[in-house]
């Protein structure tokens, strides 16, 4: 897939185009799918009645990772995905304190306003979905912003108390969180970019491959975006904004915070309906993560799905689509 084919529709969706947003000091690329007029030329003319779900990827994926949510939801949603900032085609600002986590939640919040004031929605809300670090991007939106989201989802991303309480108390957990601190090194880019990203391309995608749910174009698609200058580091700078990993994180008791995060957020309760679905042979953010959840998230639905692991929305789409559509549906 060229650079040209990620802007013009690599999902494949006659819906699926792609667009530019200048927005908190950075220029974020995002996927759009949303119902068209039969000629399927112009957006439908209640677009503006519509409501707008929002899908925000993790590492080291990019907008490409909900090309089969946007497919489904862009049937009567304004549904986007955006390369977050540091990603594919978004900027990617050299400073590692520019991906701290206020400036992420900073680029939600104004992308979400820049898409209502476009497509003439009557406030700045919307479904919120989330994946890894998107999840952990999510899951701050809703405490920092709770005014945008209006129903939460998040796939294997971790509640940032939750997951301090894990790397602090629980072994196994600490022991899955090792890479992060490799991740954070200065040598990661040469690591993990090596021999045309040979390593991220066996970890990522082989399995997928092996198993059919990753195709040869897929994996194309994914080392073009890795490929694109800065894109890996930009990513790898989410870690290092942070300081994550198992016995590093920032100043708390111990060195044990999760993040160290400067939270926007006042409270680390979030008060929107939310759901949470967990592949559960996820080997980075174990199972541990959901025990004690519903103190932190009252309105808690939690779906888990045993035989998927970390990359759940590649190995079920249409399980993770079904759960979303029900989850949407209910009161």
């Amino acid at each position: 897939m060229s650079e040209a084919g990620a802007r013009q529709g690599a999902a494949g969706a006659k819906t699926t185009g792609h667009e530019f947003a200048d927005v908190n000091g950075v220029r974020i690329h995002y996927a759009i799918a949303r119902p068209m007029t039969e000629e399927n030329e112009e957006p439908a003319a209640h677009e503006g009645e519509m409501k707008l779900i929002v899908f925000l990827h993790g590492f080291p994926e990019f907008w490409y990772a909900w090309r089969k949510q946007l497919d489904e939801f862009g049937r009567d949603f304004i549904a986007v995905a955006p390369d977050m900032r540091g990603y594919n085609l978004s900027s990617k600002p050299a400073a590692v304190e520019e991906y701290d986590i206020a400036k992420l939640v900073g680029d939600v919040r104004a992308l979400v306003e820049y898409l209502a004031a476009a497509h003439h929605l009557g406030a700045a809300r919307c479904v919120l979905v989330g994946h890894d670090w998107g999840g952990v991007v999510a899951w701050a939106t809703a405490m920092a912003c709770p005014e945008i989201v209006e129903r939460l989802v998040i796939v294997n991303a971790p509640h940032p108390k939750i997951f301090e309480r894990e790397l602090r108390d629980n072994p196994k957990q600490q022991e899955a969180s090792q890479y992060m601190l490799v991740f954070r090194s200065a040598q990661a880019e040469a690591i993990m970019s090596a021999n045309n990203f040979a390593m991220m391309q066996e970890t990522i995608l082989g399995e997928g491959m092996r198993q059919g749910h990753i195709s040869e174009a897929d994996r194309k698609a994914y080392v073009e975006a890795w490929s694109q200058p800065g894109a890996l580091t930009g990513g790898l700078n989410y870690y290092r904004a942070a300081e994550v990993g198992p016995g590093g994180g920032g100043p708390g008791a111990g060195g044990h915070d999760a993040f160290k995060m400067k939270h926007p957020a006042t409270s680390f309760e979030v008060k929107m309906p939310t759901l949470v679905i967990w592949g559960e042979r996820d080997p980075y953010i174990l199972t541990g993560n959901l025990d004690g959840l519903e103190r932190y998230v009252p309105k808690l639905t939690v779906e888990r799905i045993p035989d998927a692991t970390h990359w759940v929305v590649h190995e079920k789409p249409a399980r993770v689509n079904e759960l979303i559509r029900d989850f949407l549906a209910s009161k």
